[in-house]
Order: structure tokens, then C-alpha cells, then sequence
């Protein structure tokens, strides 16, 4: 999810700490589980960070190992040692129990995104990304929001926020009805599909589909039940030639690969470079497919500039070639 949604859920949290016995006794503990919960909902977004570096660190890295297994652990452990050197007078177990859920839900729902996270590292590296919710859901942000103006009214926030969550977890039961619904159409029409790739948009009845069939990507708007085939291109396996396998050292189509399991590219051919493109399928917007990795060589194959990341035209992409050199 967003960084607003979390903040406000790390807030939703600590009203429905309120509910624990512990917690609402002792106005030490309540203010100090209030804020260590805040924290959690926002730790594992710290590789954020990264991308002050570059986009190819930061596609590579967000949400894997910060998003873990290991890190679910030890983020409340952090917290809540740095919180007790605070608040010593806070109950410890309490102060942890309710840091380690902030961090637990922070990496759940990130989950139902299309993007997803390794949330099942170190066991394994796959991206585990549901596809229901859009990284920025109107709804799920909009009822937090009614939660803390209803908290804010004098309402008490923990009856209050178990009654939202519950009314969240039909909401998301709804959300796969309606992405099963689309994939029941997908194969329908493309009835030899490999495999779907069905994201949501933060309009919600709209999707965005990839398509994978043995011969064909299909590219798909999904709108209710219907689904509408926007382009299909034809597989072309990546050459294993000599330009290519240089390309593949570059670190931005690294990460690209890395990232984007559905993909085509171009290959063009100048007086003095070749440039390699890779295209990922998944983000069509207004006729254009924004999440590009390309890579420049001269006409020895040795990489003299690269990009990877959202570009929205190609003006841009080629301001980007020539102030970016690649490694």
C-alpha cells in the first residue's frame, strides 16, 4: 500500500490496542503502543531509501528483504527497544505484541497489491502479489479515515475499528469475486492462456491484464465482467547473440528482468550504437507502455548508457540515455 494508507493504519492499530486490558489501564503504555504502532505500520517501507541511489537498486531491493520473514521478526524487536529506552515505564510485552501486528499487517496487505512483496524469504524469492487491491485504494484509506474522525468525535476507537475491518474484510472478499469474474472471461476468449496477470487500477471496476499464451502476449482492459484485448504481440524469444548477452550485465535490465515477469523487446540499430528495449506489458496507459529498461552499446557491445524505471514518452526516455550512463 501507500505511505498514507499505512500511517493511518498504524493508527487503526493502536485504537484497536485500546480493546487490550493492559493497554487501556495504563496511559504510559497507551501512548507508547499509539506511536510503536505507527512506527511498524511504516518500517518495512525503509528501503524506500534506496531510491536515492538508482532505480535499478531500489527495483531489486523494495519490498524484499525489508518485507521478510527475518524482518517481521525483527522489526518489533527494534521497536520496541528503542521505544522502552522512552517509555521504561510501558508495558514491554504489550509495547512488542502490538508493534510486531503493525509490522505483520504492513507486510499483509502489501501482499494483495500487484506489485507484491518477498514476504516468503528466506524460503524463497518469489514475488507473492495477489493483484486485488490497487497501492492506493480510495475506499480502504477513505474508511480508516472515517475510523479517526469517528475516534477524534469521542466514539471508542476499538469497537470502532474492529466494525471497519470487518466491513474491509468483505471488501476484499469482494475484490477476488471481482478479479475471478475477469479471469473467468480471459478464458474465455484466450481459452489457451498460459498465464494471467490481472492488476487492479485505482478506478475499481477497471483492470489491467497481461496475457502469456504459447504463441501471443495479449494486452487487456478488464471493466466490470467484460474484457476488451487492447494490442497482441507475437512471442519472440530473447536472441542469444553477442549484443544480447552484453545487455543482460547492464544492472537496470537486470533488475528489469529481475522484476517484470511479462515482457517484450525491441532491438534498433544506428551508425554508431545499437540500443536494446525492453517493454513490460503490464502498465499500459493511454496507449503507452511507461516501464521500460533499454540499454545502449557501441558497435563493439560494450554498454554506454542505460535506463530502467517509468518513463511516459519517449522525449523523456531519451533525455534520460543521455544523461544517465550505464556501469
Amino acid at each position: 500500500m501507500d505511505t498514507g494508507t499505512h500511517i493511518v493504519m498504524g493508527f487503526a492499530i493502536g485504537g484497536l490496542a485500546t480493546l487490550d486490558p493492559v493497554v487501556a489501564a495504563d496511559p504510559t503504555t497507551k501512548f507508547a503502543v499509539l506511536t510503536a504502532a505507527v512506527a511498524g505500520s511504516q518500517a518495512p517501507d525503509i528501503d524506500t531509501v534506496l531510491k536515492l541511489r538508482n532505480n535499478a537498486v531500489y527495483i531489486r531491493n523494495h519490498r524484499g528483504a525489508t518485507h521478510s520473514i527475518p524482518a517481521v521478526v525483527l522489526w518489533p524487536l527494534l521497536i520496541t527497544g528503542v521505544w522502552y529506552f522512552i517509555f521504561p515505564e510501558a508495558n514491554l510485552f504489550h509495547l512488542w505484541l502490538w508493534a510486531q501486528i503493525a509490522v505483520f499487517l504492513h507486510v499483509f496487505v502489501d501482499i494483495f497489491n500487484s506489485y507484491g512483496t518477498q514476504a516468503l524469504r528466506p524460503f524463497s524469492s518469489k514475488w507473492v502479489a495477489l493483484g486485488v487491491i490497487n497501492t492506493f485504494d480510495t475506499f480502504i484509506f477513505t474508511m480508516h479515515v472515517i475510523g479517526l474522525l469517528l475516534w477524534a468525535f469521542g466514539l471508542p476507537p476499538g469497537y470502532t475499528f474492529v466494525a471497519i475491518y470487518l466491513i474491509l474484510i468483505g471488501y476484499y472478499i469482494l475484490r477476488f469475486q471481482m478479479q475471478g469474474a475477469i479471469r473467468h472471461s480471459v478464458r474465455r476468449m484466450i481459452p489457451d492462456a498460459e498465464e494471467i496477470i490481472i492488476a487492479p487500477t485505482i478506478r475499481f471496476n477497471r483492470w489491467r491484464i497481461a496475457v502469456k499464451s504459447p504463441e501471443f502476449f495479449y494486452v487487456a482492459r478488464g471493466y466490470r465482467r467484460s474484457v476488451t484485448i487492447l494490442d497482441k504481440y507475437k512471442r519472440v524469444p530473447v536472441p542469444e547473440t553477442a549484443l544480447f548477452k552484453a545487455a543482460r550485465k547492464d544492472k537496470n535490465l537486470a533488475a528489469f528482468l529481475h522484476f517484470s515477469p511479462v515482457y517484450r523487446w525491441e532491438m534498433a540499430e544506428y551508425n554508431d550504437c545499437y540500443e536494446v528495449k525492453f517493454i513490460d506489458l503490464r502498465y499500459r496507459s493511454k496507449e503507452y507502455y511507461p516501464f521500460v529498461a533499454v540499454v545502449r552499446l557501441d558497435l563493439d557491445h560494450k554498454i554506454v548508457g542505460s535506463y530502467t524505471g517509468w518513463i511516459f514518452s519517449e522525449e523523456k526516455l531519451r533525455k534520460k540515455l543521455t544523461f544517465i550512463p550505464g556501469d
